[in-house]
């Protein structure tokens, strides 16, 4: 009879969600191992200090590749999205680790035929994995996200990236973060300006204009997407209308692949 009360209560009380992920170890590695020189708008890894504390990195790495993914599919979608954008950022340190320091490049691990963000060497939610695979399949595909700030977040070990948070992403704060790491990067000129009759901006909006213009968060055309950064981009009213009326000319700039490395 007892056991039927307890089942019972169980019911009533609605399905048991799994508890979230915890991602201090890597907010720790990140405090420790980051630079800004400008409050987060740019930042540079140490990544000698990373590799002085791989083994802390690599067991937070195990512990991600430990998640099963109806553990994974049992989080509300934004603990989802801050667990891929954490592995996407952790997994990447782990990838030029492997390598450093004789590269100048995260694409000196590439090839002719693979590019380092195709090759499968990531243990994650039942399957080997790639970069790719993270970032395009499980968060730019999906329809559970529908989130172009992913763009700001996720970090390719490059100076044309935008900045790697010194600080892990959490479901509790996530919309918070993306909101400011997308106008920390919009605020750089040396990435995204207004010259003249011209907005010049990173080849990222090139390379994922479809994210800015099918919806998301509302977006119908990236230069909607622009208006309402405005500030950021250092755009006046007069300029945002006519971004809006098509009589600003986009111009998208050269990407600096250089290593985001903190130069001793």
């Amino acid at each position: 009879m007892r056991s039927i009360v307890v089942a019972l209560l169980l019911l009533l009380s609605g399905p048991v969600q799994a508890a979230s992920f915890d991602h201090s170890a890597w907010d720790a590695l990140l405090k420790r191992q980051v630079q800004s020189p400008d409050n987060g708008m740019t930042t540079a890894v140490d990544y000698a200090g990373f590799a002085a504390e791989r083994e802390r990195l690599k067991g937070y790495l195990a512990g991600l590749s430990a998640v099963e993914p109806q553990t994974f599919d049992s989080w509300p979608a934004d603990e989802q999205l801050a667990f891929l954008i954490n592995a996407y950022n952790a997994w990447t340190v782990e990838l030029i680790l492997g390598a450093w320091p004789e590269l100048e490049s995260i694409k000196d691990l590439g090839s002719l035929f693979r590019s380092p963000w195709s090759r499968a060497f990531i243990p994650l939610l039942g399957k080997t994995r790639s970069l790719d695979d993270i970032e395009h399949g499980l968060i730019r595909e999906s329809a559970r996200y529908r989130e172009p700030r992913i763009h700001f977040a996720v970090n390719c070990a490059s100076i044309g990236c935008p900045a790697l948070r010194a600080e892990a992403y959490r479901a509790d704060v996530l919309q918070a973060q993306l909101d400011e790491q997308t106008r920390l990067f919009l605020a750089d000129r040396s990435r995204n300006r207004l010259s003249g009759t011209t907005l010049e901006l990173s080849s990222i909006f090139k390379w994922y204009r479809k994210d800015f213009e099918k919806q998301w968060q509302g977006y119908a055309r990236l230069e909607d997407f622009l208006a309402d950064y405005a500030a950021a981009l250092g755009l006046s009213p007069v300029d945002v209308r006519q971004l809006k009326a098509g009589e600003i000319r986009i111009r998208f700039l050269d990407y600096d692949w250089r290593l985001n490395v903190v130069e001793r």
